[in-house]
């Protein structure tokens, strides 16, 4: 069951403007449709600044509070100025009136998720979040406050090792470089590699404290049946090696082929395959959400992923007036599967993990 999924409203003013990528409207959806199989959000509260702390450094939290209410004041100047050196600006992470509390709300609906699991819960939902790009001292890629990273520091309190597992198109590399010397994190990250995408990282050769940075970089054009081979070749033994206590779950979407943003060719049913083979290691898990631009594929995908991982029962088809509605008729995708690529590359990626690094983690 859904009982521990966090959310508030709030969320949506998570906001850089009209023509940015990042709309909140797919949580808007993705919460509404959720709503049609009974799951009720808990209301998550303001969050707390303590939390922000534990992974990110107070002269940048204070940069962002101040640079977000001198925009609701209306001096414009003096908020871009002053937030200049903490990554705002025109482009990725434009500066907004409220934006404080807004990333607040994200780091709320996290931080309870990763305190319900810490609890004893076996599963917790802060679905707006997963904006791991954020570092210690910088907004990076549409992300200002790091929640997956958080929420991982939150679970340390509980479990003697945690693991992150980041199936973004983009590399996780705010949650990797965070905890890139603690060797109680494992993150995990499958992405299109850095050549062709942000944020340009994410090799095989960043490997951190004790082999405790495994990345899956995979060529552009890849296609959904290749990455889910790779990702469960790769990813999933890593985990069962390192043996965590629970998982952050950061469940981008923008893997799918329509993605607007990414090169990587997935169908709904790889991707949700992923999540199906994390569920079934058996472990706790706080399950955030992440990239995703097309908004006919991100209510479906989230969707879709929140009630398998909850056992919550659901046909194939969305229910009607929204399907209709959001052109959106299926969960899954139908039609005809692209011929495979990118396998090449990928079982080189492949066996170079099996065969240096997770027998590395097995020690």
């Amino acid at each position: 069951m859904l009982d521990h999924f966090y959310y508030t409203p709030k969320n949506l003013n998570y906001d850089f403007g009209p023509q940015h990528p990042l709309r909140p409207e797919r949580l808007r959806r993705t919460v509404e449709l959720l709503g049609r199989y009974g799951v009720t959000p808990v209301d998550p509260g303001d969050g707390d600044v303590r939390d922000v702390l534990r992974v990110h450094d107070e002269e940048f939290v204070n940069s962002v509070q101040q640079t977000s209410g001198t925009l609701e004041l209306g001096h414009h100047h003096v908020a871009r100025d002053g937030g200049f050196a903490f990554g705002f600006g025109s482009g990725d992470n434009p500066p907004f009136p409220g934006m404080y509390e807004a990333s607040m709300a994200y780091v709320a609906a996290t931080a309870q998720a990763a305190y319900a699991v810490a609890n004893g819960a076996k599963l917790a939902f802060g679905i707006g979040g997963g904006l791991h790009h954020a570092l210690k001292s910088r907004a990076s890629g549409f992300c200002i406050f790091d929640d997956p990273a958080i929420a991982c520091h939150i679970l340390l309190e509980k479990f003697d090792r945690v693991a992150y597992v980041d199936i973004d198109v983009h590399h996780g590399d705010g949650v990797q470089w965070i905890h890139y010397n603690e060797p109680r994190v494992l993150t995990c990250s499958i992405h299109e590699e850095g050549k062709t995408l942000f944020p340009e990282t994410g090799s095989v050769e960043e490997i951190g404290a004790d082999y405790t940075s495994f990345n899956v970089p995979l060529k552009a054009k890849t296609t959904g049946d290749v990455w889910l081979q790779a990702f469960q070749a790769t990813i999933i033994p890593a985990v069962e090696a390192f043996k965590p206590g629970a998982i952050v779950l950061q469940m981008g979407t923008d893997a799918h082929v329509m993605d607007p943003l990414g090169h990587i060719r997935c169908l709904q049913q790889d991707w949700l395959a992923a999540v199906q083979s994390v569920k079934d290691l058996g472990l706790p898990i706080v399950a955030v959400g992440g990239g995703g631009y097309n908004i006919t594929t991100v209510p479906r995908m989230w969707v879709s992923a929140c009630l398998t991982l909850g056992d919550v029962p659901f046909d194939d088809e969305v229910p009607d007036d929204l399907g209709s509605e959001w052109a959106m008729p299926t969960y899954a995708d139908h039609g005809q599967r692209e011929a495979s690529f990118g396998m090449e590359h990928a079982q080189r990626i492949v066996e170079w993990h099996q065969s240096e690094h997770i027998p590395r983690l097995s020690r």
